[in-house]
C-alpha cells in the first residue's frame, strides 16, 4: 500500500470500547485516526476536513449512523467518502439494506475480524491516494496548458510587432 501519512480515517462510535476496538484494528495503518462519539461530532469533522474512509457505528443516540450517512451524502464535498457501517445490533436484512441506501459501501457486524476490516480499508485508502494523485496531475496539466497558451500569445504579440 502506498504511504498515506497525511490521510485520515474517521471512526464514529458513541461507546468508548467501540472506538478502542476500531483503533486497535486499524492501528497498523500509516494513517491518522480521528475519533467521533456522535453523529453530530462526525458531521463537524466532515465539514472541517476530507477523509479517505468513515467507519460509522449504526446504533447511536440522538442521530443514528443512517441519518449521519445521509447528511454526509447531501454535501457535494463529502458525497464521495466511502462509509463502512459497523453494528452489533442491527443485523436484520432490513437494516443492511437501509445502510446501503444511506450510502454505505459495506456493512460489517460486530464482533468483526480486524484483518478483514483492515483489508477493506486498505483498498479505500489506495483508491483515495490514487484519486489525490490524479487530481494533482490534472492540476499540473492545466498549469502546463496555461503556460503554453500564455507563451503562444506572447509569441503572437512578438510576431505581430516584428511585422
Amino acid at each position: 500500500m502506498a504511504d498515506c501519512q497525511n490521510t485520515t480515517i474517521l471512526i464514529v462510535d458513541d461507546r468508548e470500547e467501540g472506538l478502542v476496538t476500531l483503533e486497535a484494528a486499524l492501528s497498523e495503518l500509516p494513517c491518522q485516526l480521528i475519533r467521533a462519539r456522535s453523529g453530530q461530532e462526525a458531521l463537524r469533522y466532515v465539514l472541517e476536513q476530507d477523509f479517505a474512509v468513515i467507519v460509522l457505528d449504526v446504533q447511536m443516540p440522538e442521530m443514528d449512523g443512517f441519518t449521519t450517512a445521509e447528511y454526509i451524502r447531501m454535501r457535494a464535498k463529502s458525497r464521495h467518502i466511502p462509509i463502512i457501517f459497523v453494528t452489533a445490533i442491527n443485523k436484520d436484512e432490513h437494516y443492511v439494506f437501509r445502510g446501503y441506501e444511506s450510502g454505505a459501501v459495506d456493512y460489517i457486524f460486530k464482533p468483526f475480524d480486524a484483518y478483514i476490516l483492515k483489508s477493506k480499508i486498505k483498498v479505500f485508502l489506495d483508491l483515495h491516494l490514487k484519486n489525490l494523485e490524479i487530481k494533482r496531475q490534472a492540476a499540473l496539466l492545466q498549469e502546463t496548458e496555461r503556460d503554453i497558451r500564455s507563451r503562444e500569445l506572447v509569441q503572437r504579440d512578438l510576431d505581430s510587432l516584428q511585422r
